[in-house]
């Protein structure tokens, strides 16, 4: 189960909001027992880049052996 504050990992791409699928979230909140979240997406300097409502099969929780990879956003 995905709670407040877990990172979490696209599953889908979100273009208007400068997303790809892979891009990795932080849970803000979470809305009717799971079935949505809002996730706060951050540049590696600390800027928030993207705050999204998603749902729940939009996101997949991240694996205990996976690493981030850095990106250029576009705009």
């Amino acid at each position: 189960m995905i709670k407040e504050h877990d990172r979490v990992v696209l599953t889908t791409a979100v273009p208007g909001e400068g997303l790809t699928t892979g891009d990795v979230g932080t849970v803000v909140h979470v809305y009717g027992d799971g079935h949505a979240y809002e996730v706060e997406f951050i540049t590696l300097d600390g800027q928030t880049a993207a705050v999204v409502t998603l749902e729940a099969s939009q996101v997949r929780c991240v694996a205990p052996r996976e690493i981030t990879h850095a990106r250029l956003m576009a705009g």
